[in-house]
């Protein structure tokens, strides 16, 4: 019984991959069918080690669809539109002197020769990030006895699996580990949650966060905010007008526009410590830590994909457990061009409102202002 279900399983492959590269070179389908099953008819007769020629097949298409899953999970999320140098990458390996720098401009010059202007980046090889999923065994049992495609399932987890950490990873590197100069992070100065110690977020940060780029010289348009989970909840208590903007997209994150962000919600951001200390990937977060909001222009960081690629042992070369296995390494990396791409808001433990103020270069919130004049919009006055 097992053999004839193999056999018509393998007969109903090699019709798909007849159809498929027949819609490739612009045949009709069945003729890529016929073709298929006969290329498959003749090399049963061939001797060569069992199983080689479908476990190849089996892997191209199994990464093609791992891959395709992959760019599907970043649509429209707060990774679209960062500029793709997937096209320089070489042997997973990207060079930063290729990513570009942009030189100085002149304007109504009346000065000849113009100035020459060397852009002395460093060419400094970075290895892409290399996300690596853990084997998941499937037993042939498992593949005959259920009545959905196993391997499939598997396939999507491990998707689903490499883009969430690939998220996460991509988020990391956007935040500045300590503030500086060029990096700056922020703090909270709103009221503190009694719950947790923390310093809720106000409009006023918002503000303090869009003048920290101001002052990095980055240009209005095309900036992006991703906010925290925490920060996403304080802004909906103390305003109105990001009340109003607030139509999340499930799927994406993305909530709209607002003091010129494209504003987007993550739930995976970065920890910081109480000192400013962003720590490790996926570090958990201690008393007195939380999760940060950051914001970027896009011009100025970069994203690029390299490899992706499948490793399968077959059930037949494990007669122990008689088990399938199966896990897939991809390569992606987003960084900085330069440090003075973004800024950062991590929220504050129990300090004093007024120091904080300070630190951000604002004026601190007066306790008993309420949350419309906390948004900028005047509180009606009660009817008489």
């Amino acid at each position: 019984m097992n053999a004839i279900v193999k056999m018509l399983t393998g007969l109903l492959f090699n019709v798909v991959m007849g159809v498929v590269l027949a819609a490739v070179v612009g045949v009709q389908p069945a003729c890529g069918a016929a073709v298929m099953v006969g290329v498959g008819s003749v090399m049963s007769f061939v001797p060569m080690p069992s199983g080689i020629l479908r476990e190849g097949v089996y892997k191209e298409i199994w990464t093609g669809e791992v891959v395709k899953t992959l760019r599907g999970l970043l649509a429209g999320t707060w990774l679209e539109g960062i500029p793709d140098q997937s096209s320089i990458v070489d042997h997973d390996t990207i060079h930063l002197v290729e990513v570009g720098v942009d030189p100085d401009v002149i304007i109504n010059n009346k000065t000849y020769p113009i100035p020459h202007q060397v852009l002395d980046d460093d060419d400094i090889a970075i290895k892409l990030d290399k996300f690596t999923t853990k084997v998941t065994p499937v037993t042939d049992d498992e593949l005959y006895a259920i009545s959905y495609d196993k391997m499939g399932r598997v396939k999507e987890s491990h998707g689903h699996a490499i883009a969430d950490a690939k998220f996460a990873k991509a988020a990391h590197a956007l935040c500045a580990q300590s503030d500086t100069e060029k990096t700056p992070v922020l703090s909270t100065t709103g009221e503190i949650d009694p719950a947790t110690g923390r310093r809720r977020m106000t409009i006023k940060d918002l503000v303090a966060l869009k003048a920290a780029l101001d002052n990095l010289g980055v240009p209005d348009s095309e900036r992006r905010l991703v906010l925290c989970s925490d920060h996403c909840n304080d802004l909906l208590l103390v305003s109105q007008s990001f009340q109003q903007q607030f139509n999340i997209d499930r799927n994406t994150g993305k909530i709209g526009m607002l003091m010129g962000f494209e504003i987007y919600t993550y739930g995976n951001t970065p920890v910081y410590t109480a000192a400013g200390e962003k720590k490790a990937v996926f570090a958990k977060a201690d008393e007195g830590e939380f999760k940060c909001s950051f914001a970027f222009y896009k011009p100025r960081v970069f994203k690029a994909t390299g490899s992706t690629k499948m490793y399968y042992r077959p059930a037949e070369t494990d007669p122990e457990y008689q088990r399938n296995l199966i896990n897939f390494t991809h390569r992606f990396i987003v960084m900085p061009k330069k440090a003075d791409a973004g800024a950062v808001m991590m929220s504050a433990y129990g300090s004093d409102a007024a120091e904080i103020a300070a630190i951000n270069e604002i004026e601190p919130v007066a306790p008993a202002m309420a949350a419309e004049e906390i948004a900028g919009e005047e509180k009606p006055e009660a009817a008489e």
